[in-house]
């Protein structure tokens, strides 16, 4: 059975497992699911058979299906034994994972869609306030992996040392995101240096938006 990733081609949930699965060289199935259209596919009733959250990813492989991105990235690197996502000692994964929760936990959820769909349809915050709100927690948060990264002992070309890890996977859909609204990045070098890193490599590009077959 080939497994199968439940995704929407900007959603960087699952932008981060395509980085994944594309670095470990895991084939799999993509099947789409459209977060706008009828009121959003992850809503409906099916899709909420699968993961309750109504909330994309979703990873099937015949043995387990699990949602929440990080829970299928390390998922992936203890199934697989291609590419390591969280190399290194204890510490050295601790510090893998502390980057890509604050990324996943503090700065994403945040500026996401539903919490977006709310301040504008049950608050009625304007357009103009609703990207104001979206670039100051951005902002905020690339501020705080900004000044990690430059007091970090691990830093390379890519977050924690001179290949990709878990961290990467979550900084470079994070960046796209800062970039569509409008984020200066040029207070940003090393997240910009390490994120151009990343788009040289062909798994980083196959997984961009962009490549999507969703993509519009």
């Amino acid at each position: 059975m080939t497994p199968i990733l439940y995704g929407y081609f900007r959603s960087s949930a699952a932008y981060r497992v395509r980085i994944a699965l594309n670095l470990k060289g895991i084939a799999y199935e993509q099947r789409p699911v459209h977060l706008l259209r009828d009121g959003g596919e992850h809503l409906k009733e099916d899709f909420r058979r699968l993961n309750p959250q109504g909330l994309v990813p979703v990873w099937a492989d015949g043995k387990v299906t699990l949602s929440q991105s990080l829970a299928i990235i390390e998922y992936l690197d203890e199934t697989d034994d291609g590419f390591p996502l969280l190399p290194g000692d204890p510490a050295a994964r601790a510090g893998i994972r502390q980057f890509a929760l604050a990324i996943a936990c503090d700065v994403h959820p945040i500026a996401n869609l539903r919490v977006l769909k709310y301040l504008t349809q049950e608050l009625g915050v304007t357009d103009d306030a609703k990207t104001g709100w979206i670039r100051h927690w951005i902002t905020s948060g690339l501020q705080a992996l900004e000044a990690g990264l430059a007091a970090s002992e691990r830093l390379g070309r890519f977050c924690f040392g001179d290949q990709p890890t878990m961290a990467d996977c979550c900084l470079v859909p994070q960046l796209f995101n800062a970039r569509r609204f409008g984020v200066d990045m040029d207070a940003f070098p090393l997240l910009a240096a390490i994120d151009r890193e990343c788009t040289e490599m062909d798994a980083f590009r196959q997984a961009h938006p962009g490549m999507q077959p969703d993509a519009e």
